[in-house]
């Protein structure tokens, strides 16, 4: 068991939504279920919480109503070594509903906030060389997707 797990509070859609990123991640699976029964604020049988896991990181999703939504504060980065793994997080984490935002963010369907980023980021960014770093970060802020081509060719100032 890892020592922390990601909590995910979902109005009524956890189930829907398990299933949705256990398809874009590899490794995924649901391992506990539980169901609200009568007399619940749920009618009998819709799922409580369920514990699962994307790419063998544990997760929690509980559906508890529409209190507390989804906001920017939280976001979950997923790390990218090509820009096809790039564009494919994106395509399929933007769709039916999902929504490009900036810097390589992005709002699913259920409102959840995703970084997809280049495994390279990190480096181009903390370079002691301020002027590459400088012209990474300037690269980034004007991109939607993040573009892994672009971003090395600002940083080596091309």
């Amino acid at each position: 068991m890892q020592k922390i797990t990601p909590s995910l509070w979902f109005n009524d859609n956890a189930e829907e939504a398990i299933s949705f990123y256990s398809s874009i991640f590899k490794n995924s699976k649901v391992t506990d279920k539980s169901y609200y029964g009568e007399g619940s604020p749920f009618p009998a049988g819709t799922l409580l919480a369920a514990t699962f896991y994307l790419d063998g990181q544990e997760f929690l999703a509980i559906n508890g109503g529409p209190q507390f939504p989804f906001t920017e504060a939280v976001s979950f980065t997923v790390y990218c070594e090509t820009q096809e793994e790039v564009d494919n997080y994106w395509a399929k984490l933007t769709a039916d509903g999902g929504k490009e935002v900036q810097c390589g963010w992005l709002k699913d369907k259920y409102g959840l906030s995703w970084q997809i980023t280049p495994s390279i980021m990190p480096k181009l960014l903390s370079d002691p060389d301020k002027e590459k770093a400088g012209r990474a970060m300037q690269a980034m802020m004007k991109m939607v997707k993040l573009d892994i081509a672009a971003l090395e060719k600002a940083f080596n100032g091309k």
